[in-house]
């Protein structure tokens, strides 16, 4: 099973999974997937809204589909699914290819803590 792991940080917090990879200390995640990180909370809301996870729960494992049947899927006009085909590949959560678009993993793992304002 393939997993795509979405994170919260930067460039330094992408380094420190790297680095603590190597060390052996999480190989588990390492092995299963790919790592995808926002900027922001906001930044993750913005391109994981409801309807793009449901673009992509529809395509989880599926392997290449045309847009048309993406947005048969999930019940939705298809300039509509469109635009968000392209926000969610433009983000590096799909593939697009001439022979559709792809979700290559088969499920999404949210892994960052927000903390309370003080």
């Amino acid at each position: 099973m393939t997993m795509l792991s979405i994170g919260i940080g930067g460039m330094a917090d992408a380094k420190t999974r790297i680095l603590t990879a190597d060390a052996g200390l999480e190989a588990a995640d390492t092995e299963t997937g790919a790592w995808l990180y926002f900027a922001s909370y906001d930044d993750m809301h913005r391109v994981l809204a409801p309807s793009r996870l449901a673009i992509v729960r529809a395509m989880a494992g599926q392997g290449p589909l045309a847009i048309r049947e993406v947005a048969r899927r999930v019940g939705r006009d298809v300039q509509a699914v469109h635009r968000d085909v392209v926000t969610l590949a433009q983000a590096g959560v799909i593939d697009r290819s001439d022979q559709g678009v792809t979700f290559p993993y088969d499920q999404i793992r949210f892994a960052f803590e927000l903390g309370v304002a003080a």
